[in-house]
């Protein structure tokens, strides 16, 4: 990401040679932020996706698929064969997109290997049309999700948008308009990332208040239940905005503003990933847990 925050400048009366760029504090510690987020949401996300191989992968390489239930509400279901491998193949999808999305982001892939920048992008692209089109399946066709309607369609608003944005990406890049190209696939990143979105925030919630506060455990419904399940798309879109305007602003009041928020998303994200790798993750990631 570092890479949009370049300017060219030339000093008076020196050599053809240009001067280095000249960033502002301000734009340096929103850079910072932003590259300290990324970072942080990719770590976690490799421990999210080493927990759904490790345990997911694990229970159906060892015949013992109905040990999906043990976590997922009708993971697998006897009998549901070609439910059931949607669901496998939307595990796996996950992990690899994950895998695949912070690699995208780094500008450094894109100037050394250009060729795997697009290919990897296009891998990502159809990866993410299978995620979304098999998670609306599983909601509405196969049924038994857990949570109320509400949260359905949230997540399916979700579902949406990855197929939508993956689209635009798709149409950006072939039409060689590389910003908008940019924009979308930063969008689909984020919108790809909803369920791990979903258990962060979800994680964060119980730590901060000491228990479930809004929503009932044992139905897992309630009314923070239904704004996360539409926060998880709508809040990490609003602070891609944010970011976007505050990289092409000049004034710096609104760069520190925009950094400042990224640091406080930043704190959060860590809090809630500590809290899903140590009660969630990290225990079902063991060859004795369940």
């Amino acid at each position: 990401m570092s890479d949009i925050f370049s300017s060219s400048a030339v000093l008076a009366g020196a050599s053809a040679r240009p001067a280095r760029p000249r960033i502002s504090r301000a734009s340096r510690v929103l850079r910072i932020a932003a590259t300290a987020w990324v970072s942080m949401a990719g770590a976690s996300q490799l421990v999210f996706a080493s927990y759904v191989v490790l345990f997911y992968g694990r229970a159906q390489l060892a015949s013992q698929p109905q040990r999906w239930n043990e976590i997922m509400n009708r993971g697998y279901v006897k009998g549901d064969v070609v439910f059931n491998a949607v669901l496998g193949l939307h595990l796996a999808m996950a992990v690899a997109i994950m895998l695949g999305g912070f690699l995208q982001l780094m500008p450094r892939w894109r100037q050394l290997a250009p060729g795997f920048h697009r290919w990897n992008g296009r891998i990502y692209m159809l990866l993410a049309l299978g995620m979304g089109v098999g998670g609306l399946s599983l909601i509405w066709i196969r049924g038994g999700a857990a949570g109320d309607l509400s949260q359905h369609l949230g997540t399916s608003f979700n579902a949406v948008l990855i197929i939508a944005f993956a689209g635009a990406a798709w149409r950006h890049a072939r039409a060689r308009r590389f910003d908008a190209h940019r924009r979308a696939a930063l969008r689909l990143f984020l919108v790809v990332s909803g369920v791990w979105f979903f258990r962060v925030g979800l994680m964060l919630w119980l730590v901060v208040n000491q228990g479930p506060v809004g929503f009932d455990p044992r139905t897992f419904t309630g009314p923070f239940l239904t704004l996360l399940a539409f926060a998880q798309t709508l809040l990490p879109l609003a602070v891609l905005e944010a970011w976007l305007r505050a990289t092409k602003e000049t004034r710096p009041v609104i760069q520190w503003a925009t950094a400042g928020m990224l640091i406080v998303c930043g704190l959060a994200t860590l809090v809630g990933s500590a809290a899903a790798a140590a009660i969630m993750w990290w225990p079902n990631m063991l060859p004795t847990a369940g």
